[in-house]
């Protein structure tokens, strides 16, 4: 099958169905490459999936999180993205799927800016039809919405530079462009750019760190990550960058707190190779900054 007829057909609701009638191992694939996507990158049980002491609840997995985010303007929890009809997204279109994911903008209205939209604006067309397709294809969980949800006023996008539109698929065999990708999929630069009125500073303090994260196991600070020699991560070696990325280990052999250390186990751990590699390489290219 001419591969746009596919991706066509995998555009509606019964895109599974359809997908495995036509061309199950074109499907498969997808499917496969939105699971890469979710589990290495995008780290969605992060938000969406219930949290123990042993870590995610997979037989719950999507149903919603179990942490509260909030900010002058919201106080929300990690909604149900399980393809329940009732009360997940499972009657959703593949059109508001995207919305969601890209725009923050869900069936009520803009979600609270803690969905990282912004992140995920460059997401090409085929890798968010992916994401979309491996969301489709795990169990549905029948699970209300968690209280509390409060939303007030609008929020303006801030996608960091060079991310605010899809990436062409072509772009991402340059070494630098794919690590950008990558870093945008995975927040880098929204979890180490310091904010400005719950904003991140992209035009002065991107990459140096100092975004502030309360989690149940303390408060931490997002650490400098530009080229700066002694503020940020210009001495470290490949392999401590990917150390910390894939282990939550820092340069010293100290364990990172959480929110890295939880990312980076449970997600960055399964990042590919070639992702790993194009990602230090663009962390590389980021200037120094105090």
């Amino acid at each position: 099958m001419h591969v746009n007829r596919l991706w066509t057909i995998l555009s509606s609701p019964v895109a599974l169905l359809a997908c495995w009638t036509i061309d199950p191992a074109a499907c498969a694939g997808n499917i496969d490459r939105g699971r890469y996507l979710v589990e290495a990158l995008t780290a969605c049980d992060n938000c969406h999936t219930p949290r123990g002491a042993a870590g995610y609840d997979f037989s719950k997995r999507f149903s919603g999180g179990a942490q509260t985010f909030s900010d002058k303007s919201y106080v929300v929890r990690g909604s149900n993205i399980s393809p329940d009809s009732e009360t997940g997204v499972g009657a959703w279109t593949d059109k508001e799927l995207r919305a969601a994911i890209v725009d923050g903008v869900g069936r009520d209205g803009r979600l609270a800016p803690v969905m990282p939209s912004d992140s995920y604006k460059a997401l090409t067309a085929r890798d968010l039809d992916a994401i979309i397709a491996f969301l489709r294809s795990v169990a549905p969980v029948r699970a209300p919405l968690q209280e509390p949800q409060q939303r007030r006023g609008e929020w303006a996008p801030h996608p960091a530079p060079g991310v605010a539109a899809a990436f062409d698929e072509g772009s991402l065999s340059e070494k630098n462009a794919r690590g950008l990708y990558v870093a945008s999929l995975a927040r880098c630069m929204s979890c180490h750019s310091e904010e400005i009125d719950g904003a991140p500073d992209y035009q002065n303090r991107l990459g140096a760190g100092g975004k502030v994260f309360r989690t149940p196991a303390g408060v931490a600070v997002a650490s400098n990550i530009t080229s700066h020699r002694a503020k940020g991560v210009g001495v470290w070696s490949d392999d401590d960058l990917k150390r910390a990325i894939t282990q939550g280990v820092a340069r010293d052999g100290a364990p990172l707190r959480p929110p890295m250390s939880t990312l980076s186990k449970a997600h960055f751990s399964k990042m590919s190779s070639d992702d790993l590699d194009a990602l230090v390489a663009w962390i590389r290219t980021i200037p120094p900054k105090e």
